[in-house]
């Protein structure tokens, strides 16, 4: 019970929130337990861009239902350095060459996990929401305000305390960040709709957008809203679209109707107004010829569409609102710029430029927030490499490989999303071309010229030749340590069963060998020599495996193959061959 405890503890310190007395002295003017005002009017990015406006809406979809297309997937860490690596070259541009090395970095660092209950909870947040609803109101409120909430619901008592089993996107517009006090800025967050509603800060994941406004009040707690930089942007676009409608209503007739016989009175022109909207206003009148038996006369003052530039204003305020987002313009159908290779470059740097970075960030927050409930090691990560657009050509990609002689087969098979061949195990060691040599010295053979020298006065003894020994020739003398290891994984799998997950069906048929005693030839020293040196650093067990170290991959496979008695015991035996 003290280990859940503690565990549970640990979770809320991190989710707490809570910075630095000193960074908050320095920070904040004055923080009570009270709400800490949003500056920015989320509802009108919503009602004003969203709702109202035809190119945000668009620019929203875009990038919400490109990311949608890219699958998660849940991931022990087994290799910290390798995993520091992994995301630094998966946070930068992605392109064809980063997927390609960084799913051979990504081979070492993280082991894929299948059906836990990480799994289950991202694939249904919650009872009316799937995985691509949810992802796409988390990301369309984030564009639109710069925050995004997720709450996240679980139980109070039993075995599952300290971990969600729902998840909520919360609408940001309406939700308010609540201090209690200086020393704790972020207390919780509060919803003034239909009433009050609190929530701990604990319960809450808010992913903001960078916001550089510094004002005292703890304003900077709420990100920034695209849409701030884009206000007039947006007002222009919408103003240019209302202008518009009103010409085509008016077919561009702004003036003055005037009484060449005389004053109306008010009710006559009032008469005179509604008669000339209801006959010759609105399209279907357009270009009408106005018969009246009065003697009047026209003085216009309206401009025409093509006067006020509307159609250059509109296009260019699309345009800045494009750049906002970071989304290619040829996406919302600029003809002028949208052939095929255009095109495809557009759809390109939509999903490197909008698409990967949000992702980024969610997966981040995640990673921070959420994935530690389910354990130390566990982490989220996209699948950037089903993304067609990223994809170089099958041709291209094959002749690299083909002239990649470093990289094993296996390796090659995972490049191409085909999976490793576990049962031939040929296939992880590596093949060089005929045509390379090594340039160690003692491997090349040098043409030696002949020397007239009687060598018998200086040798007073012959040297006995080596017999040279048979490919076919086989070696049973390895260690008794090798031997009791492989049965010590046998014993494992036949008491533990299922929670022994390691080991490909090569491994338990060298493990079987070993515990036999059965000798083996010098091609299977070779490929158990291959195999510790691709899996070097198992040899030692994982902290979280101390008390249950049949669970530890790394080591039972290490282990199946004798462990680090056979790996020595190897390395010596081909060293005497090759001499």
């Amino acid at each position: 019970m003290a280990s859940i405890l503690d565990r549970f503890k640990s979770l809320i310190n991190k989710n707490a929130q809570q910075t630095a007395q000193q960074y908050n002295n320095a920070i904040y003017n004055w923080l009570g337990d009270s709400i800490v005002w949003n500056p920015e009017n989320d509802d009108s990015y919503i009602t004003e861009g969203y709702r109202k406006n035809s190119t945000i809406y668009a620019l929203i979809n875009l990038i919400s239902k490109a990311a949608t297309t890219i699958p998660f997937q849940v991931y022990e860490k087994t290799n910290e350095n390798d995993y520091k690596r992994y995301k630094a070259m998966t946070s930068g541009t992605i392109d064809a060459s980063t997927i390609h090395k960084a799913a051979m970095l990504q081979k070492r660092a993280l082991v894929e996990l299948h059906d836990t209950e990480l799994h289950k909870l991202l694939d249904r947040p919650n009872p009316s929401q799937s995985y691509n609803s949810w992802l796409t109101e988390l990301i369309s409120f984030g564009k639109l305000t710069g925050n995004r909430y997720i709450y996240g619901i679980g139980p109070d008592t039993g075995a599952n305390v300290g971990k969600y089993t729902e998840l909520y996107v919360m609408p940001s517009q309406i939700m308010e960040i609540v201090s209690g006090g200086i020393m704790n800025p972020v207390s919780k967050y509060k919803i003034e709709y239909n009433g009050t509603f609190e929530i701990p800060a604990s319960e809450i994941c808010h992913i903001k957008d960078f916001n550089p406004y510094y004002d005292g009040t703890g304003s900077h707690l709420y990100g920034q809203s695209p849409l701030r930089a884009g206000l007039r942007s947006l007002t222009t676009n919408n103003e240019a679209v209302q202008t518009g409608v009103k010409y085509l209503q008016n077919q561009t007739a702004r003036g003055l109707l005037m009484s060449d016989e005389g004053d109306l009175n008010e009710v006559q022109e009032q008469q005179l107004k509604d008669k000339f909207k209801r006959q010759f206003q609105g399209s279907n009148n357009a270009g009408d010829v106005i018969i009246t038996p009065k003697k009047l006369s026209w003085v216009n003052f309206g401009l025409k569409a093509s006067d006020v530039s509307l159609i250059e204003q509109y296009n260019a305020s699309i345009k800045d609102l494009c750049n906002i987002y970071n989304v290619p313009v040829q996406l919302l159908n600029n003809t002028d710029s949208a052939s095929y290779n255009n095109m495809k470059e557009a759809k390109k740097a939509l999903y490197q430029n909008a698409v990967i970075p949000e992702l980024l960030k969610i997966k981040d927050e995640l990673n921070r927030w959420l994935a530690p409930m389910y354990g130390d090691k566990l982490c989220i990560e996209f699948d950037f490499s089903v993304i067609p657009e990223l994809q170089e050509e099958t041709d291209k990609v094959v002749d690299q490989l083909v002239k990649a002689w470093w990289l094993t087969p296996n390796e090659k098979r995972s490049a191409m999303n085909y999976g490793t061949d576990n049962e031939n195990e040929t296939l992880n060691d590596y093949f060089i071309p005929a045509n390379l040599i090594p340039t160690k010295p003692t491997e090349i053979d040098a043409p030696i010229e002949s020397i007239d020298l009687d060598v018998s006065k200086f040798l007073t003894q012959t040297v006995e030749k080596k017999k040279p020994i048979s490919k076919a020739e086989t070696f049973s003398d390895y260690p008794q340590t090798a031997t009791n290891n492989a049965k010590r994984m046998i014993e494992w799998r036949e008491k533990y069963g299922d929670e022994v997950q390691a080991g490909t069906a090569t491994g338990w048929r060298r493990a079987s060998m070993l515990a036999n005693r059965e000798p083996m030839t010098i091609e299977m020293l070779n490929r158990i020599k291959s195999f510790f040196a691709r899996h070097e650093g198992n040899q030692t067990i994982a902290d979280q495996y101390k008390d249950t170290p049949w669970k530890d991959n790394g080591f039972v496979s290490w282990n199946l193959w004798g462990g680090t008695a056979m790996r020595d015991w190897t390395n010596k035996k081909l060293n005497e061959i090759n001499e």
